[in-house]
């Protein structure tokens, strides 16, 4: 027997799956926990997904009308550069350098990192400062650890 889980159990930032369903103008509609309704906005998803598959999820926010603000990534601005940080970093290492800098398009850049222009700047920015990397006119280069 299935537990029924009350939306009062949810708390924003609760880890949940979620089913995607029809895209919308807005985003996508999703089932959470094969239970409850919820939305995942367009504006917020960097890869593609489809119909019917499963992801895991958090909870972004609890509307008024009972319906969930979902999104793919746990919120938090540290725990989402670092997301993005690693991302790069992993890109960086299997490459050595990223043909994109802070004046690439956002659809280059979404294209290749599945990440957002704003969220790429700010990533680039700190990885810049802990200097592991150089930003050079026309990529982005891991540097060495003797660099």
């Amino acid at each position: 027997m299935q537990q029924i889980i009350h939306r009062m159990e949810f708390e924003i930032g609760d880890q949940v799956e979620i089913i995607i369903g029809r895209e919308t103008d807005l985003g996508f509609n999703v089932i959470i926990n094969e239970s409850f309704e919820g939305l995942l906005y367009k504006n917020e998803v960097f890869e593609p997904l489809e119909r019917n598959s499963r992801r895991t999820a958090y909870i972004k926010k609890i509307r008024e009308d009972g319906k969930f603000d979902i999104s793919l990534q746990l919120q938090g601005f540290l725990h989402v550069i670092d997301t993005h940080c690693e991302k790069i970093m992993r890109h960086l290492e299997k490459s050595g350098d990223l043909y994109l800098t802070d004046k690439s398009s956002p659809e280059e850049i979404l294209q290749e990192l599945h990440l957002s222009k704003k969220a790429f700047k700010k990533a680039i920015g700190v990885l810049y400062k802990k200097k592991k990397i150089k930003l050079e006119k026309d990529r982005i280069v891991l540097l060495s650890i003797k660099e």
